[in-house]
Order: structure tokens, then sequence, then C-alpha cells
């Protein structure tokens, strides 16, 4: 297999067309160099636009980073200042004008950015003091200017760098690695040990939202709670992973490298923030139902589901929170909502999804998007930051990566952000995941337990277990 012509394209990129059928599994390129491939974003369900591409982010450079202790690091030099301020000022340093020209790839040369929940702390004064989880980083940029890209739809895929001195030899030494990628073999699920926390403790937690929302403190609160799965065995996270993608298909897919043995798997089904040219849009999901076994008790859900009172009106709150924080960097009069409650149904649940977008300010920088939306309104709850101090009380603890984000943000301002739920922890032999819903004023707290075992059914049969019934 030789190398394919690479040829300039417009954006300052080199571009190198490969057969499909000639990439490996992104896993097993981890796998065989986790050192120049630690990230990767992945679309494992397809025929919907929002389900399409597939990024797996080649050759690190440098790493902006947020510790726990609120210090942030630029290659391990201590820096001045937030996070986000430095990000905008390294984005700005590096941006390159607004590339009208169409492009057959959504990543083109950039960051790959990973939020956890407690970059929330730098975002709004109020929640300073909200607690992060010791050994896991807060938020970190790591620049890559290479990548392979792959288009589910149109069943092509790309070696991309960009232009300038070196572009020639990286392509190469990625194609050199593509090439030469042993094919993956399975390997054996260890035995495990599941432990859920205390339904009991759910259930309490849940009358403790109701009675702040009967007092007016709030009109919804996301609760979580959480599972640990001890392996008795190492487990490669891509081997994990190719469970996990295999047990619960999404469109927002991914695998971060937090740190030395530490890993953060996402199959989650809903995107944070989208940003191309001057468009920024947000698919909040809100409203769950469990899927049936039985095609057509399984349709009656989903006809339950679209008619469902409480459901589609904490939908609409929803839908009110994200047009309202768009409208915090959009442009006035141009935020719409251009889908409404629809229907998207998973491997374990059915959900409500809408699609809502506006045209950025002129002077709307990529962290000024990421202030106005993070961490997604679905899941803190609404008004969002009171619902956060609330969700700190209750849960008691970090929520770390969970309800975070992972994506890419590209030199010419454009992103892409999920939003980090139906995801997995791995370190070491110790996974660990949480599942959540909205407590409304009419929640019946069992209800809400159902539901959060549910969401975590299909995470949990990654091992070939369900969730506590």
């Amino acid at each position: 297999m030789r190398l394919p012509a690479a040829a300039r394209h417009g954006g300052g990129l080199f571009l190198a067309e490969l057969q499909e059928q000639a990439v490996p599994d992104f896993a097993a390129l981890h796998q065989f160099r986790p050192g120049r491939y630690p990230h990767w974003l992945e679309s494992a369900v397809s025929g919907t636009p929002h389900a399409r591409y597939d990024v797996l982010f080649a050759l690190p450079g440098s790493t902006l980073l947020l510790q726990g202790n609120r210090q942030v690091f630029l290659d391990g030099q201590a820096m001045d200042g937030c996070f986000l301020p430095n990000l905008e000022r390294i984005w700005r340093a590096e941006r390159s004008a607004v590339d009208e020209t169409p492009q057959p790839i959504p990543f083109r040369g950039g960051w790959f950015l990973y939020l956890g929940y407690e970059l929330s702390r730098e975002i709004e004064p109020a929640l300073a003091q909200l607690p992060a989880e010791p050994g896991i980083p807060v938020a970190f940029a790591t620049r890559f200017d290479t990548a392979i890209v792959r288009d589910r739809i149109a069943s092509q895929a790309w070696l991309v760098t960009e232009d300038g001195a070196g572009a020639e030899e990286r392509l190469a030494r990625v194609f050199e690695d593509v090439r030469d990628c042993p094919d993956p073999v399975a390997a054996p699920l260890p035995a495990i040990r599941v432990r859920e926390e205390d339904p009991a403790l759910y259930l309490e937690r849940v009358g403790r939202a109701l009675a702040y929302i009967a007092a007016g403190d709030a009109f919804q609160v996301n609760l979580s709670r959480g599972w640990e799965v001890e392996l008795d065995a190492e487990l490669a996270p891509a081997d994990l992973y190719r469970r996990l993608r295999q047990s619960n298909p999404a469109p927002f897919c991914g695998l971060a490298s937090l740190g030395p043995g530490m890993m953060v798997l996402s199959s989650s089904p809903e995107r944070l923030v989208c940003v191309r040219g001057r468009t920024v849009s947000t698919r909040p999901i809100a409203g769950t139902y469990p899927r049936h076994e039985d095609a057509g008790h399984d349709g009656l859900r989903v006809d339950a589901l679209r008619r469902d009172p409480k459901e589609r009106a904490e939908h609409v709150m929803l839908i009110d929170l994200e047009r309202n924080d768009l409208g915090r960097i959009c442009q006035p009069g141009t935020v719409r909502v251009d889908e409404c409650m629809q229907v998207e149904s998973y491997r374990h649940v059915h959900h409500l999804v809408s699609g809502i977008r506006g045209t950025l300010q002129t002077d709307a920088s990529p962290a000024a998007v990421i202030r106005a939306l993070f961490p997604g309104g679905t899941i803190t709850g609404c008004p969002k930051v009171r619902t956060q101090e609330i969700i700190a009380e209750l849960e008691q603890g970090a929520r770390g990566p969970y309800t975070g984000s992972i994506g890419y943000l590209n030199r010419d301002g454009s992103m892409d952000l999920n939003i980090l739920i139906r995801s997995l922890v791995q370190q070491g032999r110790l996974v660990r995941l949480r599942a959540g819903g909205g407590i409304v004023a009419d929640s019946e707290p069992r209800r809400e337990l159902h539901e959060t075992r549910a969401k975590a059914r299909g995470m949990l049969a990654a091992f070939g277990a369900g969730a506590a019934q």
C-alpha cells in the first residue's frame, strides 16, 4: 500500500485521500501507537447528518492544562490567569481567517478539547467552591496539526495536515502507521464486580430536590448517581471502548486520554455546541423513556413519550434555557428552534431532542461560546447556576468528566463539542460511570430511579452486566 498523493487544499491544508477500507479501527491505531494517537471522536451510528464524521487526532503538540488546584500550565510551565482566557489568547495567536471555500472535512487543524464539569468554577463566580476530583485534570486543550478524518456517509477518508514545513513528512509518518497497524485481537472480558450507589440515597436526594423546587429555588434539577465496575484483570481502554461502542452506539462517541492510566470513554447521544462559520447550534436532549423488547410495545412508548405532559413541559423549559444561553453570543433576532421535540431512538432509550441555532455576534470568540453554553443546561437544570449549587450539595462530590465535554476547536473558530453522558472513566481496573435525570415538580422518585438504570444499562452492557432492577 503506497502513500496516496497529497495535494494542497483551501484553508491551508494538505490532504491525502485514503481508501476507506484501508483505514484501521481507530482503537487499533491507539493501541499500536498510544502516544501518537491519544484521542478520537467517532459517530458509531449512521444515517443522520449528526452522525457522519470520525476524527483520529495524530501527533500531539502543545497542551494547555487546568489542574484541580486552579493552576494553569502550558507544557508544564505555570501560566497566569484562568484556562479560558489563556485558550483564547493561544487561539487568537494562530487564528486563520474563516475560509468560505467548501471543506470536505470538519477538523482542519486546531485543538482537541477536554472540559470537565468543574470548569464551571471559572465561568460562574458563585460556583468557585465546587470541589474538583483529585488526580483528574479539570480541562485541557492539546494542539494537533494532523488527523485522520472519515466520512461515514460518503465512504471517504483522508489524511489531513496543516500546510507548511514538515507537512509531507507528517502525512508519511501517519500513513506508515496505518499501513503497519496490526489487526486488533479481541481481548477476553475479565471477571467483574458491579457496585451501584445506594438507591435509597438517590430517592432521598430526589425528595430534597423536590423540596427546593416547591420552595421556588429551581424549576428543574438534574441529579445523577454512580456505579463502579471493578475488573479482576487489566483490560485495555481500547478494548473496553470497542465493547461500549457495540453495546451503546451513539453519534458522539470517542476516547480521551486524561493522563497516565486514565481514560474517558464516551458513547454520548448529545451535542453541546457546534460552530460552522457564523452559525452556532445546540441539540438539547430532555425527555427519556426506556425501550421495550417487543416492537409493538416499543412503538407505543414512542407515542407515549411524544404525548407525556411532564416530559414535554420539561423539554420546553430547557429549550428556553438554551435559547437564552445562545442569545448571549448571537445577533439579536437570529436564535430559532429548527427542530422541536423529535424522538431519537437508541439501543436502550428513546429521547426527545430539539435543534436550536443562531448567528454569532462578530466578536464572539470560541471561549465566549464555551462560557455561554457550558455546561449544558440539560444536565444541570434551570436556572443553571442555582441548580449547580443544589447539585453540589446533594451529590456530595465532584462530577469530573461526567457532563463535561470533549471535541475540537479549529484555527478558524469552528468547533464541535459533545456532552459527556453515557460515558465511562477508566483508571486501571476501576471503571466509574454516572447516570441522571431531570427532577421537576411532578417527578415520581421511583420512576426517576428507573430512568437512571435505563440510561446506565447500555454502559453496563459493555461488561455483560445489566443495571439493577
